[in-house]
């Protein structure tokens, strides 16, 4: 039986384990006989679309080795390129470069978006007759893909290490809050996470005994400014200080907002932020304590950075990106790896399927019982839910004369079969 080969792509925002993932395929692609050479698409599917492709199979084993401790998604490169219906040029290009280079399996990295994407590519091959095995490999760092009875995936790729920064960051905000709460005696963070508050609620974690002066609005508590201003103001009251953290979808009005390749709001890209707009109100109607309020938005650091990263994260990262390729070689096309938490005393998981149209299909906020009634805070069983993810031992981060240690793949294009394309989408809305 002739061996086909593999093409890996990843897309969305990148994840502080995104790279294990993607290790974990190279690892179990390069390990399995019945798969040739693996390519990377650099870029995601705008790489594929490009025909810029790496080979990965060349790659040195000790570089690869390093993907697990290396965050982001720079080694083969992500994108923002929502692939619809009306772009039917662009999938008859994805299968035109499939064909070219032999490609039997594609492993997709990202979010619902993505696995929409790796659905339909998935149909469209099977519809023009073209042998082809799709396998979405979740992630994003905002947990919002799933259900809310965890049948789909108990949580996402990304998710825990997302939750463990900002649970450390609380730990040293509250420090620096009790320090100078004479002259800004609340501080506003923002936290990523547009109409869901799955980042915002980690926030909890860094003081699960409720011994702060905390308050956490997340999107789905439905909260307005005016609320915000009166319980900070409650607050400040009892404890002369408060810590705030916002999501960044949390309602202020608009704020003049652009929007990225999904169509989803890009915030930080222009007009204000809800942080901003939360500490301009609550400075312009004054607080209860002499002072000001300040703002701190820690932005894409939250998802780009490992030193915060969870070993726990990274070791479900890795084997659901080898599952992903289990499941293409032995179920076929059409499915997205999961991780699924086993019920029994203590944390385990095991790794399973699901449908990718299920997966393309879902979303997942925060349920109702979860969130406080009474205050903006989550409730212990989030807390029992979420610490577990976060692991109990810092991540093994490579040095080299003090500084991280990165993989530094080979990113060399291999030679192209076809004539140039230039993605439709770039077409049709060249700014987007």
């Amino acid at each position: 039986m002739k061996k086909r080969n593999a093409l890996v792509a990843q897309s969305g925002g990148p994840s502080p384990v995104i790279n294990a993932s993607l290790q974990g395929v190279m690892d179990a692609c390069r390990q399995h006989p019945d798969t040739g050479t693996l390519y990377g698409a650099w870029h995601g599917i705008e790489g594929v679309l490009k025909e810029e492709l790496i080979n990965l199979t060349r790659q040195d084993a000790k570089e690869v080795a390093l993907l697990k401790t290396t965050p982001a998604a720079g080694q083969i490169g992500t994108c923002r390129y929502k692939l619809t219906d009306a772009l039917q040029q662009d999938y008859a290009r994805i299968l035109d470069v499939f064909r070219a280079h032999d490609i039997g399996y594609f492993f997709y990295i990202g979010g619902n978006d993505s696995m929409d994407t790796a659905c339909k590519t998935s149909m469209l091959a099977h519809a023009q007759g073209y042998d082809l095995i799709v396998t979405g490999i979740p992630k994003t760092i905002d947990n919002d893909v799933g259900d809310n009875a965890f049948t789909i995936i108990d949580h996402t790729p990304g998710y825990a290490s997302c939750a463990r920064y900002w649970a450390h960051l609380i730990q040293n905000i509250n420090e620096e809050n009790r320090a100078i709460s004479v002259s800004e005696p609340v501080c506003v963070l923002q936290a990523m996470g547009r109409k869901s508050g799955w980042i915002t609620a980690a926030a909890r974690l860094g003081d699960p005994l409720r011994a702060m002066p905390l308050q956490l609005y997340m999107a789905e508590a439905g909260f307005t400014l005016p609320e915000l201003y009166a319980r900070v103001n409650e607050e400040l009251a009892r404890s002369g200080r408060c810590i705030v953290v916002v999501s960044e979808g949390f309602d202020v009005g608009g704020i003049g907002e652009k929007h990225d390749g999904f169509g989803h709001i890009e915030y930080g890209a222009s007009g204000t932020t809800a942080a901003q707009a939360v500490v301009n109100y609550l400075n312009t109607r004054g607080l209860a304590v002499k002072g000001n309020a300040t703002g701190q938005i820690p932005g894409v650091i939250q998802r780009g950075v490992s030193m915060q990263a969870s070993a726990v994260d990274i070791d479900e990262a890795y084997h659901v990106g080898r599952h992903a390729v289990m499941t293409a070689l032995c179920c076929g096309t059409g499915y997205m790896a999961t991780i699924l938490r086993k019920k029994q005393p203590g944390y385990a998981v095991y790794y399973d399927k699901t449908p990718l149209e299920t997966a393309a299909n879902s979303v997942r906020y925060i349920q109702d019982s979860w969130l406080s009634k009474d205050k903006p805070d989550v409730t212990d069983d989030f807390i029992r839910y979420a610490a577990p993810l976060i692991g109990e031992k810092n991540s093994p981060v490579p040095l080299e004369n003090g500084l991280q240690r990165f993989a530094r793949l080979s990113i060399s294009l291999i030679e192209k079969k076809l004539p140039a394309y230039t993605p439709e989408r770039e077409r049709i809305y060249p700014k987007v």
